[in-house]
């Protein structure tokens, strides 16, 4: 289960956007933009955290392009893409390529990188730390054969019986 799975509601947005002043708004495009800075970053830490289950000895690991939409999948293209009317007269939002640069490149990746490096940390949080505690059921799509802990027979013996047989790191239990 995600993160987001576990909400108990929806979030609002849209009920109050057209009530917030232009200026705070206008911030807010601002600040949704600034975290292209940071994906480089995401990227290395991601490919750092992949490189070293690899290297540990991790197979089957889901790699970057499983976790991107197929790009037929996305309704619109250039040709065909919607746009709104401008509200002024820079905006963006009244141009084609605007949207398909925003709706099939910025936020697909962006959100197929933050779900792949959250993948591998569970994973590795999986291998290194089969301990339970209250959001380690949330690291269930991050399933493992077997733990660190679970590859020594004389420490599988001192593992709590939860941890010991925790089917998201002990492959023994879906038998």
């Amino acid at each position: 289960m995600k993160a987001c799975d576990s909400c108990n509601g929806r979030a609002v947005i849209g009920k109050h956007h057209n009530n917030v002043p232009v200026w705070k708004r206008a911030i807010g495009m601002v600040l949704v933009y600034l975290p292209i800075v940071t994906l480089p970053f995401v990227f290395i830490s991601a490919y750092l955290t992949y490189y070293h289950l690899i290297l540990i000895g991790g197979e089957n690991i889901k790699k970057f392009s499983d976790f991107l939409p197929e790009r037929a999948s996305h309704r619109y293209t250039l040709k065909n893409q919607i746009t709104m009317d401008a509200s002024f007269m820079a905006s963006l939002s009244q141009y084609r390529l605007f949207w398909i640069l925003n709706c099939t490149w910025y936020c697909p990746v962006s959100v197929a990188l933050m779900e792949w490096h959250a993948y591998l940390v569970k994973l590795v949080e999986n291998w290194w730390c089969p301990f339970t505690h209250a959001k380690k059921e949330g690291y269930s799509n991050a399933k493992i054969d077997k733990s660190f802990w679970h590859i020594y027979p004389e420490d599988i013996v001192k593992l709590d019986t939860e941890d010991r047989d925790n089917p998201i790191w002990n492959d023994e239990q879906d038998k």
